[in-house]
């Protein structure tokens, strides 16, 4: 076992003065210890502690006994110096003659010496005497002594704060047994005739109340409590006597008179132990001086019900007159109280939140209830942030009064901003509790008109209000975009007026957010000037540009550019064997019937930019008034700012959730239902009408009706999402932390963005069905039974079939149509979907013809067509899949069987896209089948089944 090894003891006290050494001890204690107990002693005690030794005597002259009692005077905070000095100097004029004293050396107790240089310890107590106030003559032999040291010691010690104090002790000590006398004679005793100044009188008081504090001690504690109740009584006295010196003076208008006699009562002034400090609200001659002011009487004739007209709305005109009313009243009275009261009394303040709270708050309250009782919850609103917006004006008022004397100013904006913050609390509860429910109800009534409007059963497009820009239809819908993004950024640029005045339409707030979100119709845009319109009509041909010449916009030279660019980049991409149709601008044209139509066209409709719009005015209406009190300190601070917060939160579910959310969901069901067109009223023979059938869907078919109206559907969550994120930035943004993503309203944001991503991203998967259904049909319907199996002496075309050139046009357009309205992920998620199904559907129509050796020509330009379509999409994957689909196409162009079979065994010939079993299948369309079919069987699997398989 380990020997145990024995802890030193550890001194925890150490003497600063031995740097880091042990603290010597004087007897058996440590002599910090001593010099604790000398700096809380009564300073009639500290002689007795000193004359047990001499290390004892010799630590009582250390000025860290002495520092926490002159700092205790506050003869530097408060500018005693020039007191002591008058003392002094009164002093010396009673003091009676002194015999000249020897200069001695300082031993250990020189410095209580009494001038015949002695060191004997009875002498050092001769400078602390039994200083008790029973009696005049031991004051009075304290006093001769403490004279007798200093004269002495003046050429012997630099000046310390043992030196100060006894200075300081020896000339307030004198004035001690004034205080013994009756309270009514104790001012005529402190002060003599001829009385001193009030300013040096109220000094005087507040040094002697200074001296008998506890932390200084001049006395022992029975007769320093006896010493300051009688100051006390003579201090009240001597401020009853400043009031009515300082009323008198308020009478007369004479300022000089009452600053005097205000600065000197607010020296004797201390306040109540319950009190949270010096302040001119507790102060008495500030509380009387404005109890006297008239405003706090004379206010009857504001009415606060005058703010409301006959009809129920508001008018600030009357509180206007009100707030000028109180103004004025301020920069009168709150300029004499800077002027006359001292800065750090703070009256002005005082004054100010007293008539915001009995004058201002009192008409405010008034008001606020009556417009509660009022039916319409808008009104209340209103007029609270206008009440706190018309009452904030003290604030400026506050400052530029504070400024009306010379000296610096104590009073700043924030104390200002709290007098009228202060004043407004009690409703700041009721108001943001009703500005929440008032903007859910908004949104709830937004909503139910809008599903009003856009029942489950899409009306047709004639009845209903299409109020909102067609972006497939414009030439560019970038540009288009970013037209009304300008539009609705200046809305947000427009100032809102939140005091209602009769003359002023609400137009600088409200009103002219609701004609900013009129000028976002495009048919506000239509060319005022030229025709420029983009029509909406609801016939068999779909939507009709009537743009032929002008603008909806005016035009930025660079955005021209850039589309002018996208554009010929479009022109390149396009597939060369479909150079006779080019297609600049997407076509709406082809729709199947007028039937689908109808059924179709008002998908776009199923959300829409006016509800979106509504919904941020309503919420940036309601963010407005709320943002009024966004300075407001402490618990109600917060408060305002998760008020914001939670309208925000409260706008993105209502516009997520209930309007974007639910229009795509009834989009995609709506789009799951479309069939493409049948021709059924097509009159003659079978070849005639599948002449005529081809000859229709040839110029009708090609465009999906609802993946259309989805498409622009998808532009216009594109454009509610970028008109989301700008009032974000412009509105929301500087409330809220955009770098905390646990805050509320960037959550919402995000779930909010993640619903229209999954929206569109639903909707594009059940377009792709669609899409391909449609694609399928048109190949089946264009694709004449013997198209590969002509007749023997037919001529050969080598160009791709009807069939194949619509499929492709369908699916360039479509694919044209979505480009610009997702991200590339997203349109690279599309397109591979779209190229493997049509693999699928190509296979699949394939197998269903019977392909001859000439045929099998048309096959292989088909999908020649198809590969080069496929490469423009510029998607590896695919285009591999497309090429070996085209070496597919081989097998219906190989004379000899025993190639065929050699062809179909080679499955390094396809990448291992398709096995031998799949390419039979194949195979098995050829028209000579029959023929080849034992010599095929035999070189692929060297048997023949006809004659080995025991089955057959």
């Amino acid at each position: 076992m380990d020997r145990i090894q024995v802890l030193e003891p550890v001194r925890l006290h150490t003497n600063a003065a031995t740097h880091g050494r042990l603290s010597p001890f004087i007897g058996r204690l440590p002599e910090d210890l001593h010099l604790l107990i000398l700096q809380y002693l009564p300073v009639p005690d500290i002689p007795v502690y000193a004359r047990v030794s001499r290390a004892l005597a010799r630590l009582a002259l250390a000025d860290t006994v002495w520092n926490r009692r002159w700092a205790a005077l506050g003869v530097d905070k408060y500018a005693f110096a020039p007191i002591l000095d008058g003392l002094a100097e009164q002093a010396r004029k009673k003091a009676p003659e002194v015999p000249p004293t020897l200069d001695v050396a300082d031993d250990d107790f020189g410095d209580f010496s009494s001038g015949i240089g002695s060191s004997n310890l009875v002498q050092a107590q001769d400078l602390f005497v039994d200083t008790g106030i029973t009696g005049v003559n031991e004051l009075g032999n304290f006093v001769g002594t403490v004279t007798d040291f200093q004269s002495i010691t003046a050429t012997t010690r630099s000046q310390s704060s043992r030196t100060h104090y006894i200075r300081a002790h020896s000339l307030l000590i004198p004035l001690l047994p004034a205080l013994l006398t009756a309270p009514h004679l104790i001012l005529s005793h402190l002060f003599p005739p001829p009385a001193p100044t009030l300013a040096f009188q109220s000094k005087v008081i507040h040094l002697l109340s200074c001296f008998l504090s506890p932390d200084v001690r001049p006395l022992r504690d029975d007769e320093c409590n006896q010493a300051r109740s009688a100051l006390r009584a003579g201090a009240d006295r001597f401020e009853a006597m400043l009031l009515s010196v300082f009323d008198a003076a308020d009478g007369r208008g004479d300022e000089l008179a009452m600053r005097e006699a205000a600065e000197a009562s607010w020296e004797v002034w201390e306040p109540d132990r319950n009190s949270s400090g010096r302040s001119g609200v507790d102060w008495e001659m500030g509380r009387v001086w404005a109890e006297k002011r008239e405003i706090f009487y004379t206010t009857g004739e504001h009415k606060p019900l005058d703010n409301f007209t006959p009809s129920g709305a508001l008018n600030f005109e009357p509180m206007d007159d009100f707030i000028g009313f109180i103004l004025d009243a301020l920069r009168e009275h709150g300029a004499r109280s800077v002027r006359v009261f001292p800065p750090e009394a703070g009256v002005l303040l005082a004054f100010a939140d007293r008539l915001a709270s009995e004058v201002v708050g009192e008409y405010i309250t008034p008001l606020l209830t009556h417009a509660r009782s009022l039916s319409n919850g808008t009104i209340f609103l209103t007029a609270t942030a206008a009440s706190f917006r018309e009452a904030w004006r003290m604030v400026g008022c506050i400052v530029e009064v504070s400024r009306a004397r010379e000296a610096s100013s104590t009073v700043d904006r924030i104390q200002a901003e709290d007098v009228v913050y202060r004043m407004f609390e009690p409703n700041m509860d009721e108001y943001l509790d009703e500005e929440v429910e008032a903007v859910k109800r908004t949104f709830e009534h937004i909503s139910r008109e809008w599903e009003k409007k856009s029942p489950t059963t899409l009306p047709p497009a004639d009845s209903m209000a299409m109020n909102q820009p067609s972006f497939l239809t414009s030439s560019s819908p970038a540009h288009l975009k970013r037209s009304v993004l300008t539009s609705f950024t200046d809305m947000l640029l427009l100032p809102v007026a939140l005091v209602p005045r009769v003359g002023e339409t609400v137009a600088a707030g409200a009103g002219a957010a609701v004609q900013g979100i009129a000028m976002l119709d495009p048919r506000r845009w239509a060319g005022q000037g030229g025709g420029a319109m983009t029509s909406y009509t609801a016939d068999t041909t779909g939507y009709q540009r009537g743009l032929e010449e002008g603008v909806l916009w005016e035009d930025d030279e660079k955005d021209r550019d850039e589309d002018e660019d996208e554009d010929e980049d479009d022109k390149e991409s396009e597939n060369p064997n479909n150079a006779k149709n080019p297609t600049t601008k997407p076509s709406l044209k082809s729709m199947a019937s007028s039937k689908q139509k109808k059924m179709y066209d008002n998908l776009q409709l199923l959300i829409s930019l006016d509800v979106t719009l509504e919904l941020i005015h309503a919420a940036r209406e309601s963010l407005k008034r709320v943002e009024t009190f966004v300075g407001y300190p402490g618990a109600y601070g917060h408060r305002v700012r998760d008020t914001m917060e939670e309208i925000a939160v409260e706008m993105m579910k209502v516009l997520g959730d209930r309007h974007v959310k639910g229009g795509f969901e009834l989009a995609i069901s709506q789009m799951r239902t479309y069939q493409p067109p049948a021709i059924t009223d097509v009159e003659g023979g079978s070849e005639e009408k599948a002449a005529a059938a081809a000859e229709v869907l040839a110029s009708t078919s090609t465009s999906v009706a609802p993946l259309v109206q989805f498409f622009e559907l998808v532009h216009i969550g594109d454009m509610i999402q970028s008109i989301v994120q700008v009032y974000f930035d412009k509105e929301l943004a500087p409330h809220v932390d955009v770098s905390d993503f646990l805050n509320s309203v960037v959550r919402e944001k995000k779930r909010f963005e993640n619903i229209l991503d999954d929206s569109v991203a639903k909707g594009l998967n059940a377009g792709i069905e669609v899409l391909m259904n449609q694609v399928e049909h048109i190949i089946l319907t264009l694709t004449p039974p013997r198209t590969y199996y002509p007749p023997e002496d037919a001529p050969m075309e080598l160009g791709p079939t009807k069939g194949c050139t619509e499929a492709i046009r369908c699916l360039q357009e479509h694919l044209r149509l979505l480009k610009g309205n997702v991200n590339r992920e997203v349109l690279e998620v599309f397109e591979g979907e779209v190229g493997e199904r049509l693999i699928g559907i190509l296979q699949k129509h394939i197998k269903r013809q019977i392909i001859s050796l000439n045929g099998g020509f048309q096959v292989i330009a088909d999908l020649n067509a198809y590969h080069a379509f496929i490469s423009t999409l510029k998607i590896p994957s695919l285009t591999a899949g497309f090429a070996h689909l085209k070496m597919l196409g081989h097998v219906y162009i190989v004379d000899d069987a025993k190639d065929l079979a050699q062809i179909v065994r080679d499955v390094t010939r396809y990448g291992g896209s398709y096995r031998p079993e799949d390419l039979y299948e194949f195979v098995q369309r050829r028209s000579d089948w029959k023929k080849i079919e034992k010599v095929v069987d035999k070189t692929m699997y060297n048997l023949n089944l006809r004659e080995d398989c025991v089955v057959c």
